[in-house]
């Protein structure tokens, strides 16, 4: 999934995103190989693009 994917159909809250990057980054003991980093990018583009929509429907 490229940075410029269309993820606006995530079902998963800003705050749930947050809580599996820190895991990962807990279970990765601060270390991320190339599967976790591939998970982690996908991860914080789902996260802004519900931070996004959590913006939006706040104005």
């Amino acid at each position: 999934m490229s940075p410029h994917s269309d993820v606006r159909g995530s079902v998963r809250s800003a705050a749930e995103l947050n809580e599996r990057i820190r895991s990962l980054w807990l279970r990765a003991g601060g270390s991320l190989s190339a599967q976790e980093r591939a998970e982690y990018e996908l991860l914080v583009v789902e996260w802004a693009a519900a931070i996004r929509g959590e913006v939006v429907k706040a104005a």
